[in-house]
Order: structure tokens, then C-alpha cells, then sequence
């Protein structure tokens, strides 16, 4: 008896599973590390990449920057990885510079954001919040943002983008983070349309609540009943009433009109309520029917049903 290949396990006619099979592409590390003068926002910048899904450690020594991005995984898991580095890391910090160089050379790339404004600027800042500042030790607090200015020279000249807070809000400063390392997709604020059952009681996190109880009820209609608003005949009997299609049509653009005025202020997230009375019949078809109008109009628009199955 002939020994028996690994390839005469297969018909001729079966393509190799293996043989098809493509492999992930791995994913380049892509790390921001957030640095700059006490006081100037940077604590505000890493809230803002946490926000868009960045993995973000405070205070980490620069040592520790290598291995921290062999986390990164080509499917799933860490993406993008931002560090915040500053004088707070004292001895430590002064080894950041070697280490970018170093990861450079190994092919990882990043990108430096330094956070600057002026000294009387900062100064106020740290007054107002009473905190020491990392470098002021017994010393007067502009003697220390001196000192650190001094030692972030060599950084600064370094960094691929610079910011300057002096007259910069918090909400300004988010904004401007934003813009410069999102993608347009994750610019956009995201849009949840619930259906729900007044019977149950009002959504806590709802933005806009819309009551459609002036339609007639499907429950009442013996072939209708146990059906749902994911159901086409219920959607028909709904949407062909009177008035219906066309308050849907005006209600989405009411809603498209005012999410331009939500990404400016920066809001990640609005949900719209859409109640009847059990949640399962009329808030459930006008729910997919908005959301569908939402998308049409380039709004990222979600569907969820709150009290579908409860009754």
C-alpha cells in the first residue's frame, strides 16, 4: 500500500482551501505621540483620539513605546495607538527622541502633536486649576514653564504639527484634533432611530422624540396583528395612509437640516425616539423608514427596537 499525500486527499476538481485562502494584509502601526507645554490641552487632544477609537495611554515611558506597538494586530484589536509624553515622565522623557528614532528606523512611523500657548496663557491655566506644575518644584510657576519650554525645543522642532491653544476654547481645540486625524467617515455624527412603546415608558438618552399614535393601529386589524412594522403589509398599511409618507419625507429633511449644526458642536451621537403605543407595529415601520431617509441623505443612521418582542 502506497503512502498516501496530503494532495490525494482531494479530488482533482477541488480547488485547495488553503491554496485560496488571503492571508490579512498586516496592519502598519499608526501612532500619534501627543506631547508639548503643561497646560496646553493635551489632556483634551488624548480624550478627543479616545473618542475616535484610539487606543491611548497617558504618561507612558518612551522606553515602553516599541512594545506598546507590537499590539497592534492586522485583524481586529488595537488599530491606532496615541501616547501621551511630557515632562511628567521626568529622566525618563529625555530618552523620547532616541526612541522615535529608533522606531523609525525599525519602519514604524508616527506622527508628533505638539500643544503650545503662551506663557501668561498657561500660567492662568495653572492658577485657575491649583495643580503644581510638573518642573516648579519649590520655584515660581513661570520660572517652571520656562524650564520646560527650554527642554522641548529639540521636540518641537521635530513635531509634524504644531497647536496653538492661547485662543483656543476646549470645544475649539477638540475641533481642530478632529479635523486633523479623522477620517471623513468618523467626522460624521452618528444617527440611532428607536422605536419604542409609550406603554413602557419614554427612552432616557433620546435626543428628539416623535409620536406617531395619530396613524391608525394595525393591532386592530385582525390580519395585522401579530405581525411586526418589519412586515411588509403592516409597512404598506402604515405608510399609505393619509399624510404618512409625506410627514416622514419632512420630518428626514428636518433632521438632515440640523446634523450639519451637530458635527460643528461636535456631538458623536443622536438618538431619535419613534413611539406608538406597544412598539411594535407603526414606530417600528416609520423607524426603518427614517433611518432609510437618513442614509439616503449621507447621515449614518442605525435602527433599533426597543420594545419589539415585550408585548
Amino acid at each position: 500500500m502506497r503512502d498516501i499525500d496530503q494532495t490525494d486527499s482531494f479530488p482533482a476538481w477541488v480547488p485547495g482551501a488553503e491554496a485560496e485562502a488571503v492571508a490579512p494584509e498586516p496592519q502598519a502601526p499608526e501612532l500619534i505621540v501627543i506631547t508639548g507645554m503643561s497646560g496646553a490641552g493635551k489632556s483634551r487632544t488624548a480624550a478627543v483620539l479616545e473618542d475616535l477609537d484610539w487606543y491611548v495611554v497617558d504618561n507612558l515611558p518612551p522606553r515602553l513605546l516599541k512594545a506598546l506597538t507590537g499590539l497592534i494586530s492586522p485583524v481586529g484589536g488595537v488599530r491606532r495607538i496615541a501616547v501621551v509624553a511630557d515632562v511628567r515622565g521626568r529622566e525618563f522623557f529625555a530618552e523620547l527622541l532616541s526612541v522615535l528614532d529608533s522606531l523609525k528606523s525599525s519602519g514604524i512611523g508616527h506622527r508628533i502633536i505638539f500643544l503650545d500657548a503662551d506663557d501668561d496663557i498657561l500660567v492662568q491655566r495653572y492658577e485657575s486649576v491649583r495643580r503644581p506644575h510638573p518642573l516648579q518644584d519649590e520655584g515660581r510657576l513661570l520660572d517652571a514653564v520656562h524650564a520646560e519650554r527650554k527642554m522641548l525645543e529639540a521636540l518641537r522642532s521635530r513635531a509634524d504639527t504644531i497647536i496653538d491653544t492661547t485662543d483656543k476654547s476646549v470645544h475649539d481645540l477638540a475641533r481642530h484634533v478632529r479635523i486633523l486625524v479623522a477620517a471623513e467617515g468618523e467626522l460624521a455624527t452618528r444617527v440611532t432611530v428607536m422605536s419604542f412603546g409609550f406603554k413602557y415608558g419614554l427612552p432616557l438618552d433620546a435626543d428628539h422624540v416623535v409620536d406617531v399614535r395619530f396613524i391608525s393601529n394595525p393591532y386592530w386589524i385582525g390580519e395585522l396583528r401579530n405581525l411586526t412594522g418589519h412586515d411588509k403589509a403592516v409597512q404598506d398599511y402604515v405608510l399609505s395612509q393619509d399624510g404618512v409618507a409625506e410627514f416622514v419625507d419632512k420630518y428626514v429633511d428636518l433632521i438632515a437640516s440640523i446634523m450639519e449644526g451637530y458635527e460643528r458642536e461636535l456631538k458623536p451621537t443622536v438618538t431619535i425616539a419613534v413611539g406608538c403605543t406597544g412598539g411594535k407595529h407603526r414606530s417600528v415601520a416609520l423607524s426603518e423608514r427614517i433611518a432609510e431617509g437618513l442614509r439616503n441623505r449621507g447621515s449614518r443612521a442605525v435602527t433599533v427596537h426597543r420594545d419589539l418582542g415585550r408585548e
